[in-house]
């Protein structure tokens, strides 16, 4: 699992402090969104999950290994991927075949098990037919689809991913949401940061921030039970909740602890059928 326990974190030397006494867990496997207004700390706390940060004070353990200790921080970054907002901050390779293998080559693996983890993980992402493709070809979407193939090929246990949709069409939106669900489902522990309420929704917990604090946290349907407590600090309601929130106040008796639009839609067809 990932422990912080009460992290402070100052960027120096302007000694602006960005995390001010997060304490939180994410456990394995666990599918967790982290949302907040600009400026909350959401990236700032997403860089100490594999060490490229470390805390001021406090500390944060992955499965039991402190990020402070230099000697275990190869460990912890096999199992913890990072996808960055920007794909081109992190992709290396030429095509996106020898960009995938940038990773089990550093792990100095053997070139049989390379190629193998390379194959995988480009049919697990869907792009297997952009192997020999020169990344500045590609979409956006497809460029981050190959960030997370690359990522994939460390078989990490989590994958921390900073605002994974940000500046994408949204048919390439939906398809790095559906990689996201899909790779959960097959046991990989997802921590998201996103200001989409929305896209928050489908994840099992919401951490929300604030000032550099965890504002507080709790299901989807906790969090969205609060919602004069999110607009209190600027965040924005998906429209669907918005919409229900209408037919509430006009007198219809809907739930309006609903961020998706699955839910909604079965909320609304039960209130027709009644």
């Amino acid at each position: 699992m990932i422990v912080f326990d009460n992290v402070y974190f100052q960027y120096e030397p302007e000694g602006i402090e960005a995390l001010c006494g997060v304490s939180l867990t994410v456990e394995d496997g666990e599918h967790v969104a982290v949302v907040g207004p600009n400026g909350c700390g959401k990236t700032t706390l997403i860089r100490h999950i594999n060490a490229l940060f470390t805390p001021s004070k406090g500390s944060v353990t992955i499965n039991g290994y402190d990020t402070q200790d230099a000697g275990r921080r190869n460990e912890i970054r096999q199992m913890i991927g990072m996808v960055f907002q920007n794909p081109d901050h992190q992709i290396v390779g030429m095509t996106v075949e020898e960009d995938c293998a940038f990773g089990p080559e550093n792990l100095r693996l053997p070139t049989g098990e390379i190629r193998e983890r390379v194959a995988e993980a480009l049919d697990r992402v869907g792009i297997a037919g952009l192997a020999g493709r020169n990344i500045e070809t590609l979409s956006g979407g497809e460029k981050r689809l190959a960030a997370i193939a690359g990522i994939l090929a460390m078989r990490p246990r989590y994958i921390a991913l900073d605002e994974p949709t940000a500046f994408l069409d949204p048919v390439s939106a939906r398809l790095v949401l559906e990689m996201i669900d899909k790779l959960h489902s097959d046991g990989v522990g997802i921590i998201h940061i996103t200001h989409n309420m929305a896209e928050a929704a489908g994840t099992e917990r919401i951490i929300v921030m604030n000032k550099g604090s965890v504002y507080f946290e709790g299901t989807p349907q906790v969090i969205f039970r609060n919602v004069d407590k999110l607009k209190t600090i600027g965040i924005s309601l998906p429209q669907i909740t918005e919409l229900l929130i209408r037919l509430r106040e006009s007198g219809l008796p809907v739930r309006t602890d609903i961020g998706d639009m699955d839910g909604a839609v079965s909320e609304i067809k039960g209130l027709i059928n009644k």
